[in-house]
């Protein structure tokens, strides 16, 4: 064996050296073939030169591969059908309020537009739109010449496919990385689609404000008549809107929507599209739009749902083929409207002394059904839904997923003895908003006072991970860093989130699932989707036993500590005040046995507030809207608290001015179990009328849930 081993050894060796020695010779043979070819003078130059070309071309094409892929990828599902998604909504008793998307196969035909709209288009937009391949790069440097001369940006750069491209596959952001896939996915629908097709898909899919989509929509809209049918003047303020929709949109700034229609007829005249002559009749009588003002359309609870909408879509087999549905929300238009106005007119009387400028809120029942929802003060200036899509720091109102975590491990109770005091971790020294401390008190106590040494400590003594593994599970869904400041708020969350969580509370520790869409049905009236049926069912999250103990400290809360403006007359309210650092997030979320609701006030630009706390304007707008919603309702009693008699109010609560939303008072209602029952019969009542009359013709809209007499009723929210 030992020779054995010997021989394959020293065959190994003999074999990796024979073969370097061939190797090394046929090197040298190589060298010496290539040096025949050896070039001198300006001939190896050029040489040269194209050697090192196609060297770079070669990495060059690899790179353009590299970042082709990723805009590829968003084209590998049925990229046509994702945006023609087309919904009509309905509020929770079945009434119109407001559509989104868009019926590609049903909106004008190219050839029916007026030639002045699309001349006004493309002398605004792309004037070489027939002439490059989708990216116009004479177009680009001049762009970024006029940018440069004027120190910002005068002039896009962006083709019109390009435009189409972000629309129909990518995000607003401006980023290196969008712009390298909008110009490979502009290539791509130049090679994919005929230029008429391209024009077509820009004319339907572009966003026009105030809710449309396509200018056939926002013709109707702000004119009331179809895109056929709009004059020069009209066309010209139309075409203003690609560029900047909640800018120069006539609902919102008249004005502004009128300059920016004079600049597209210089556009017109400049491209040579039209003549001064041509032209002048539109500058001397411009568009007047419908006045829309007054109306109150809750657009940005309308997006929410239709997100909703479209994920539920994706869920739906691959050979269903509607796109066309008629859903109804869990919207109350009562409290929408309360939260509105409430919202309005906080930050219209206080706003300016707070140093705030902007507001959100969410309102829901104990079973997730979303009831009102504002995302900000104006939905014309910014579609922006800071409801759902801003993140900021909770501050205090994050403490009761602490205090409940430290009670779930059973080593607590609410008359637990513990010690507000001085800690330190490391070098950072948490204090308390009056900088002093308490001593002994119990666990209550703490809460109810919003001591930040108590939360940090409880957070030491029971793990953060803890902490984030419950709020999660009650339905937090932003990323909850683990740090320090974590049990101080510093984690930042959505208003959405806050409200889901207290939720949990409200529901008695079952878990919530915030929805929009009650039911989902086709324009005939088949059902789709409801949520009822489909939606995810609720689990435990916290034990009833604990439940008994933190929601009466989260009334103690309100009814001794920071959260008394909140206070609802007849109601038991519990809640937590949230206030984070320099005074710019201020927070109340709160809840009942019947509604559970987060409000929040600060800056977009995260600018500090004057000292504006959670217990102030948050709270006293909270409350507004709160005891507006409970009026006229049968009161459920919050879990925990039993049948308590609600406190009597007095101070600054009992003064409060009552909610004026115009002279309406929210009227008496039923229990909810009746009111379905009686709106279900009445819709059928109707729908059997209407089919009598017409009976192959489809129902209206707000009568789709009208099915035969012996469906079952499954909604009972």
């Amino acid at each position: 064996m030992r020779n054995l081993l010997l021989i394959i050894d020293s065959w190994i060796d003999s074999t990796i050296y024979s073969g370097g020695v061939r190797l090394h010779a046929a090197w040298d043979s190589f060298v010496a073939f290539t040096e025949r070819f050896n070039l001198r003078g300006p001939a190896r130059w050029g040489v040269e030169i194209a050697s090192e070309g196609m060297t770079w071309g070669a990495v060059g094409a690899v790179l353009m591969l590299a970042l082709a892929i990723p805009a590829f990828h968003e084209t590998s599902d049925d990229w046509l059908k994702r945006s023609e998604l087309s919904v009509t909504f309905l509020d929770r008793y079945g009434n119109t309020i407001g559509e989104r998307g868009i019926r590609h196969n049903d909106t004008v035909p190219l050839e029916e537009f007026p030639d002045h709209l699309i001349k006004a288009v493309l002398a605004t937009e792309d004037r070489r739109f027939y002439e490059h391949f989708g990216i116009d790069i004479p177009g680009t440097f001049r762009a970024v010449l006029s940018n440069a001369r004027a120190g910002g940006v005068v002039q896009g750069g962006s083709s019109l496919t390009q435009q189409l491209a972000k629309n129909l596959f990518l995000s607003n952001e401006r980023t290196l990385e969008r712009k390298i896939k909008e110009a490979f996915l502009a290539l791509w629908l130049e090679f994919h689609l005929t230029k008429n097709q391209i024009l077509k898909l820009y004319l339907d899919r572009a966003y026009m404000g105030g809710g449309s989509f396509g200018v056939d929509a926002a013709a109707q809209y702000y004119f009331g008549k179809s895109a056929r049918e709009v004059t020069l003047a009209e066309a010209a303020m139309l075409a203003g809107l690609f560029k900047a929709p909640s800018k120069f949109a006539p609902h919102v700034n008249l004005p502004a929507a009128r300059g920016r229609a004079s600049v597209v007829l210089d556009n017109l005249v400049d491209a040579g599209f039209m003549t001064e002559g041509q032209v002048f009749g539109a500058r001397r009588n411009p568009a007047t739009p419908i006045n829309r003002k007054q109306e109150d359309t809750p657009d940005y609870y309308l997006d929410y749902a239709f997100d909703q909408v479209k994920t539920i879509v994706e869920t739906l087999p691959r050979n269903y083929a509607e796109r066309s549905f008629v859903v109804r929300t869990a919207l109350d238009p009562n409290i929408q409207k309360a939260a509105d106005t409430a919202i309005r007119d906080s930050l219209k009387e206080f706003g300016k002394d707070y140093g705030a400028s902007q507001s959100a809120m969410v309102v829901l029942e104990p079973n997730g059904a979303v009831r009102a929802m504002v995302g900000g003060r104006d939905y014309g200036e910014s579609q922006f839904n800071r409801a759902t899509d801003a993140l900021r720091q909770p501050g205090s109102s994050f403490k009761p997923y602490v205090y409940t975590a430290a009670l779930m491990t059973g080593k607590y109770t609410p008359q637990t003895m513990v010690v507000d005091g001085p800690i330190c971790i490391g070098n950072w020294c948490p204090q308390n908003y009056g900088r002093s401390y308490a001593g002994r008190l119990p666990l209550i106590q703490a809460l109810t006072r919003s001591l930040n040494t108590v939360a940090v400590k409880l957070a030491e003594a029971i793990g953060r991970g803890r902490i984030v593994d419950l709020a999660h599970a009650m339905g937090v869904k932003s990323e909850l860093k683990i740090t320090r400041a974590l049990p101080l708020g510093a984690a930042e969350v959505t208003v959405i989130d806050q409200a889901t969580g207290y939720a949990v509370f409200a529901n008695n520790g079952m878990s919530v699932a915030p929805h929009a869409v009650l039911e989902m049905r086709t324009p005939a009236g088949e059902p789709v989707w409801s949520f009822d049926r489909n939606g995810p069912k609720p689990h435990r999250v916290i034990p009833e036993n604990i439940i008994a103990m933190i929601n009466p400290m989260l009334n103690s809360v309100v009814e001794n500590g920071t959260g008394r403006r909140a206070m609802i007359p007849g109601t038991k309210v519990s809640g937590k005040t949230g206030t984070t650092n320099a005074y710019r997030d201020a927070w109340f979320v709160g809840f009942t046995g019947n509604y559970a609701g987060a409000i929040w006030f600060g800056n977009d630009d995260f600018t500090p507030t004057r000292k504006m706390t959670g217990g102030s304007l948050p709270a006293m707008t909270w409350q507004k809207v709160m005891a507006f919603a409970h009026q006229g309702i049968e009161l459920k009693p919050t879990p925990g608290l039993g049948n308590q008699p609600a406190p009597k109010l007095d101070g600054a609560v009992a003064e409060a001015s009552p909610l004026d939303i115009g002279g309406f008072q929210r009227p008496v209602t039923l229990a909810p179990a009746t009111a379905t029952r009686l709106m279900a019969l009445s819709e059928r009542m109707r729908a059997a009328a209407e089919a009598s009359r017409r009976p192959s013709a489809s129902l209206p809209a707000n009568e789709q849930f009208a099915g035969a007499a012996d469906r079952p009723i499954t909604d009972r929210n």
